[in-house]
């Protein structure tokens, strides 16, 4: 779907003088461009129809019929972009909205997590002759690697992927007893579901963290639904992060808990190169 706006936001200082009259009248306000002939368009920006019909088409619309119902579009996806709510200036200000969300969203996880799909996908990894953690878009691949760094101290055999090439190619070449472990914030990434349908026709289990009734999590075997509310203010970073962070934590504790003296057994050795080569002490996190 062509946007408009974006179109004009980042092009407008190529524009010819009367485009960029067209261009102020139309950011400055949609709803009322939305409302207008195109003789109405012409005489407020003080140029002629057939100009607006050129304007129309160097956006790649056929006309301005096409423009306006492109531009109606354009207005409705984003629209809390169009007028964001006044959110803090100070950095004390965001700050605090920034820990007070992070709280919040925690304490949501924990509210609605799912223990028993939790001890499912527990108990699938450390039963697992191999792991794949797949991700992509942003927070959900750092979500693949992060499961992966939690997992392989604990002697876990795993790979993350951000690549749905590879993430098709890896799963089509799994040994047998492969888990999938895969991340999806949104749950509507079609490529990552499409490489979850691979995987289950060579009879791997899917482990998957997203959004519940999302196209993503129809593709799981095991689905631990992850849920938070939003931002309102769009300059703030999704807290999201941070409910996926947690049940990762949640979900390695778990794994580390059932492979017991093992776990303990890999995280050991870690520690003592760590000791050796790098802290010179045992008070340092187990790797930087």
């Amino acid at each position: 779907m062509l946007d408009i706006v974006g179109i004009l936001q980042t092009e407008k200082d190529e524009f010819t003088r009367s485009e960029r009259a067209l261009t102020e009248i139309v950011l400055a306000d949609v709803e009322s461009v939305l409302k207008m002939s195109i003789v109405d368009l012409a005489a407020q920006a003080d140029v002629s129809p057939p100009t607006v019909t050129r304007f129309c088409r160097r956006l790649g619309c056929d006309s301005y019929a096409d423009f306006k119902l492109r531009l109606a579009q354009s207005r409705f996806v984003g629209q809390r972009y169009f007028a964001p709510t006044a959110g803090p200036s100070s950095v004390q200000e965001i700050a605090q909205g920034v820990i007070n969300g992070i709280q919040s969203t925690i304490y949501e996880t924990f509210d609605h997590l799912d223990f028993a799909a939790v001890e499912r996908a527990a108990e699938s990894i450390v039963k697992s002759s191999y792991v794949l953690a797949f991700g992509s878009g942003g927070a959900s691949s750092t979500m693949a690697s992060e499961i992966e760094t939690r997992l392989f101290r604990l002697g876990i055999r795993i790979a993350s992927s951000d690549d749905h090439q590879l993430q098709m190619m890896r799963a089509a070449s799994a040994p047998a007893g492969t888990v999938v472990i895969a991340f999806s914030m949104s749950g509507n990434n079609a490529q990552l579901a499409k490489a979850l349908t691979i995987a289950g026709e060579y009879g791997l289990t899917r482990v998957v963290f997203t959004r519940s009734g999302s196209p993503v999590a129809e593709q799981a075997d095991i689905l631990v639904p992850v849920r938070w509310h939003e931002n309102s203010d769009i300059l703030r970073p999704t807290p999201g992060r941070y409910a996926f962070l947690a049940t990762i934590d949640i979900l390695s504790q778990t794994i580390a808990t059932r492979l017991g003296p093992t776990a303990i057994a890999s995280m050991r050795r870690i520690k003592h190169q760590l000791i050796v080569n790098r802290d010179g002490e045992d008070g340092q996190p187990l790797g930087d």
